[in-house]
C-alpha cells in the first residue's frame, strides 16, 4: 500500500475501533459509520477521499474494515475498545489457536492467561504466520516473538465461547492459563 493509504488506515482504524469522538464521529451500537460523515469529519486531521476509502479497503490484507452492501456504511472487523455489538455468532474454531506476543508479556500471560485487556475480546489467529506477525507489533523492543498455542478442545469442554469475525479473526472473552502452552520451535 503507499504511503498514503497506510497513514489512512491507521488513522480509520483509530477512529472506528477507539476514538470516534477524535472527530466527532457517530458509531451505532453495531459499530457502523457513515462514510460521508467519516470522510467529511476527518479532513482536518487526515483528508482522504472516497475512491482512497475504499482502496484502503479493498487492499488491507488483514481485512480490518468493510463496507455495507451499498457502500455508505463502514465499520472495522474487530479489535474495538469502544462498545459496539458486532452481531457475531458463537462459532467453532479450529482444534487449535495460537497467539503472538512478547516475550516480556509472557511470565504475567502464563500466571494469568491472556486477557481482553482495553479491547472487546481476546484476538487468536488459526496459523502460526498471522500469530508471529501480530506478535512483532508487540515487540519494538526485539526480545523475541513469543507463539502461545491455544487448548481450544479445553476452552469448549469448560464452556468458553468463541466468535470469528469478519475478517477471519477468532475471538473469545479470555483464555485461562491453563488452556496455553508455549510452541515448540
Amino acid at each position: 500500500m503507499r504511503e498514503k493509504l497506510i497513514t489512512i488506515s491507521k488513522f480509520v482504524s483509530l477512529v472506528l475501533r477507539h476514538r470516534p469522538d477524535k472527530i466527532g464521529l457517530k458509531i451505532d451500537h453495531n459499530g457502523w459509520a457513515d462514510v460521508s460523515e467519516l470522510i467529511e469529519k476527518s479532513r482536518k486531521l487526515c483528508d482522504f477521499n472516497l475512491s482512497e476509502l475504499q482502496e484502503v479497503v479493498a487492499e488491507n490484507e488483514k481485512k480490518r474494515f468493510m463496507f455495507n452492501n451499498d457502500k455508505t456504511l463502514i465499520r472495522a472487523s474487530q479489535g474495538h475498545s469502544i462498545d459496539v455489538d458486532l452481531q457475531l455468532k458463537p462459532a467453532i474454531p479450529p482444534d487449535v489457536l495460537y497467539h503472538g506476543t512478547s516475550r516480556r508479556f509472557l511470565t504475567p500471560i502464563l500466571k494469568e492467561g491472556l486477557k481482553k485487556m482495553n479491547r472487546n475480546h481476546v484476538h487468536l489467529s488459526s496459523n502460526v504466520e498471522t500469530a508471529i506477525s501480530v506478535g512483532s507489533r508487540h515487540d519494538r523492543r526485539y526480545t523475541g516473538v513469543i507463539i502461545l498455542v491455544i487448548d481450544v478442545k479445553g476452552m469448549l469442554r469448560a464452556g468458553h465461547v468463541f466468535y470469528r469475525s469478519d475478517n477471519g479473526v477468532w475471538l473469545t472473552d479470555n483464555v485461562p492459563a491453563e488452556y496455553l502452552k508455549l510452541k515448540k520451535e
